[in-house]
């Protein structure tokens, strides 16, 4: 990309940005409930969290969890990679 177009670019992204939905403590028991839940019985997951102001949606299996922590670690199914993330990071978590 040529260099005149790289600040045109990251306007665009700012604007794309959204900001960290705030969860409530139900919301938090409950991803935390899935989460323990889909380490246990190894099911795959619809896994939401935001990075860099976007919401970002992957399919995976979760490896290990951390509560006090902080700390996850989930397999996405695409690469097979191992994500180490924050809890704080996790917007949503469902049963695929």
């Amino acid at each position: 990309m040529p260099e005149q177009y790289l600040g045109l670019q990251e306007i665009i992204n700012k604007q794309l940005e959204v900001p960290q939905p705030l969860l409530t403590e139900e919301q938090m028991k409950q991803i935390n409930f899935t989460l323990i839940e889909a380490l246990h019985t190894n099911k795959q997951v619809y896994l939401t969290y935001y990075k860099n102001g976007q919401r970002i949606t992957e399919t995976g299996f979760i490896q290990f969890v951390d509560s006090l922590g902080n700390l996850f670690i989930f397999i996405d199914e695409v690469f097979e990679l191992k994500n180490k993330m924050k809890l704080s990071e996790l917007i949503d978590v469902r049963f695929m």
